[in-house]
């Protein structure tokens, strides 16, 4: 399975890697049963995509108020804020996260 963003992750899904910091540090074994007090953790850690057992891939997380968006409209949003976030780490967690959360907001309320 592919990596999956921590917003679309559940309690009781099984980790298929290790999931470590940015330093290499162990956070949590494969095969560990996750519960809710792990995703804060990971949080904490930066990390926020993981692999996790299993043969389809979980359902995107909502945007804020559930609203379904135009593709182009979020097209246009994620080019809009790339430009934005140009001059940043862009496969830092924490900025991958904040981009993805500003490209929600942004379609949003372009819709």
């Amino acid at each position: 399975m592919a990596l999956v963003h921590i917003d679309n992750l559940a309690p009781g899904m099984v980790l298929k890697k290790n999931v470590t910091d940015r330093s290499g540090r162990l956070l949590l074994p494969e095969g560990v049963l996750l519960e809710e007090k792990h995703f804060v953790i990971f949080r904490m850690w930066g990390v926020l995509e993981l692999e996790i057992t299993g043969d389809s891939e979980p359902e995107p997380a909502a945007l804020p108020q559930g609203d379904v968006i135009d593709p182009e409209i979020l097209a246009q949003a994620s080019d809009e804020l790339l430009g934005i976030f140009a001059h940043n780490d862009l496969e830092h967690p924490a900025i991958r996260e904040l981009i993805r959360v500003c490209i929600a907001r942004r379609a949003a309320h372009a819709a």
